[in-house]
């Protein structure tokens, strides 16, 4: 079960460090550009910021939920979660190419 942990942990870091990346660019730009777009893409980034930041503390450290997601939540919830935390990875990436292209 810990290798399933690990990754959605490791996946969860990877996509806050790809976030704020990201949010620094467009930052930038609303503050040079003032355009709507921009501020709509720092508030996008703003958020998947919260929901990984709030994933790895449930993870790895809240004492309570993190002992409960390494020992009672099934194989197949892990799986789910971990699909989730890729497939938004795979579009961070995508996004950060784009964007620093």
């Amino acid at each position: 079960m810990s290798v399933w942990v690990d990754a959605a942990r490791v996946a969860a870091a990877a996509n806050l460090l790809l976030l704020a990346a990201l949010a620094s660019v467009w930052g930038r730009n609303y503050l040079d550009l003032r355009s709507k777009h921009a501020a709509g893409l720092v508030v996008f980034a703003a958020l998947l910021f919260a929901e990984n930041a709030v994933a790895l503390y449930v993870y790895g450290a809240d004492p309570t939920l993190s002992a409960w997601f390494a020992t009672a939540v099934p194989v197949v919830a892990w799986r789910a979660m971990l699909a989730l935390h890729v497939l938004e990875l795979v579009a961070l990436v995508a996004l950060v190419r784009v964007t620093f292209d």
